[in-house]
């Protein structure tokens, strides 16, 4: 049956309103992960959706538009219709204060949007703790899981983690392990041991090991791969330039280096220890490739053919947007198990991800990489983790 333009406006403002009476507690970067905070399903650390401001501040580019224009063009993982409502609702608030949605926003200001946010899933292994020293926390990092907040993790971070479960905060990483590698992490405990790994880095004093599971027979001996790593961020992968920069062509990437020694092969696989002499992203990853033996289930280096991640290797939110699904349909077919009832968290009547549990957008497969670090090793320190189960062949 057709509704009239009035009792559409009727229902709408009526719903606005149930909205503003909900009793939310917002959280802010400030509030520490919880024990509670954690749902276990299938083999998957779940993190229960919770209300969140997200604060920004108007640049140079955004200002003079209207608050609704910005959100739309800017943040496009959501409708317009959806701001509309959101600045209605109070969900979208400028310096603190309602606006009408013709607002026009000035340098500076503060924006503040108010989410019901959901993280993605990591996989429910353990964050073990290998040495609990005065200054200094190692752990075994497990695959899947961030190291510190970024993009749509928070509590599901390692950091997040460790605070939940032991109460160990502050924590100061000293090196960094993409999500999808696993292996040693080494903290500072506080600013001063920090810092005094950071000279160590700067001053080039660490040495790094690495064991990776490549495709192939591994040569024997020890490979060297001396080649420029170019990183395109838009598409998530790196690229390795080999050779001389001259006046008809220069090499955009960093200089790289990678060290590799054949530990083992079954004549399908080889185990090889990876030594970085330098650190740029995916510098293990891309140089094994150069070599024709790539980590044997990095889908990101196996093939030059690979999906362009700059579509799907996004946030969930702009993944969504851009396969030109609707929330409602966009996890239709993967997420499905990720439904949960009202017992396992409320329901956001304007969350664009509720019903489901996961993000719109998350594809489901959280497979860690063939890459674990084994040993870090300084002036007068050396720490060490146990090799991972997969780094035995039979």
């Amino acid at each position: 049956m057709k509704r009239n333009r009035d009792e559409t406006i009727g229902e709408e403002g009526k719903q606005e309103k149930s909205i503003r009476k909900m009793e939310i507690v917002w959280q802010t970067p400030a509030h520490p992960a919880q024990k509670h905070d954690y749902i276990f399903h299938n083999g998957k650390r779940h993190v229960r959706p919770y209300y969140f401001e997200f604060v920004s501040h108007v640049n140079k580019r955004w200002e003079g538009k209207t608050i609704v224009d910005l959100f739309a063009q800017e943040f496009r993982g959501r409708s317009r219709d959806y701001y509309e409502s959101a600045v209605k609702c109070g969900r979208i608030q400028v310096d603190g204060e309602d606006v009408p949605v013709s607002y026009i926003v000035k340098r500076c200001q503060k924006i503040s949007h108010f989410l019901h946010r959901h993280e993605p899933p990591v996989m429910a292994w353990d964050v073990d703790i290998l040495q609990n020293e005065p200054d200094v926390l190692t752990v075994c990092k497990p695959a899947s899981v961030p190291v510190h907040p970024c993009g749509q993790y928070r509590k599901n971070t390692v950091l997040g983690i460790l605070q939940a479960e032991y109460g160990l905060a502050p924590l100061y990483p000293i090196h960094r392990l993409d999500r999808l590698v696993s292996g040693l992490l080494i903290m500072a405990k506080n600013p001063a041991k920090a810092d005094i790994f950071r000279q160590h880095i700067e001053a080039g004093l660490l040495q790094k090991q690495y064991v990776a599971k490549v495709a192939g027979v591994f040569p024997e001996g020890e490979q060297v791969v001396d080649a420029n790593v170019d990183y395109n961020a838009r598409e998530g992968r790196s690229t390795a330039e080999v050779g001389i920069s001259n006046g008809d062509a220069t090499l955009k990437g960093k200089a790289a280096c990678t060290k590799f020694t054949r530990i083992s092969t079954n004549g399908t696989h080889s185990i090889v220890l990876c030594e970085p002499v330098t650190g740029r992203t995916h510098q293990i990853r891309v140089h094994l490739q150069c070599t024709g033996h790539p980590i044997a289930n990095d889908m990101l280096y196996l093939s030059d053919n690979v999906v362009d991640r700059s579509t799907f290797g996004t946030t969930a939110d702009r993944a969504a947007a851009l396969s030109g699904s609707s929330p409602e349909t966009s996890c239709e077919n993967h997420n499905e198990e990720y439904k949960y009832c009202s017992e396992d968290f409320s329901i956001d009547p304007m969350c664009t991800h509720c019903p489901n549990l996961a993000p719109n957008g998350y594809d489901g497969h959280e497979e860690g990489l063939w890459l674990h670090c084994v040993r870090y090793t300084g002036p007068d320190w050396v720490y060490e983790c146990p090799y991972p189960d997969w780094a035995s062949l039979s």
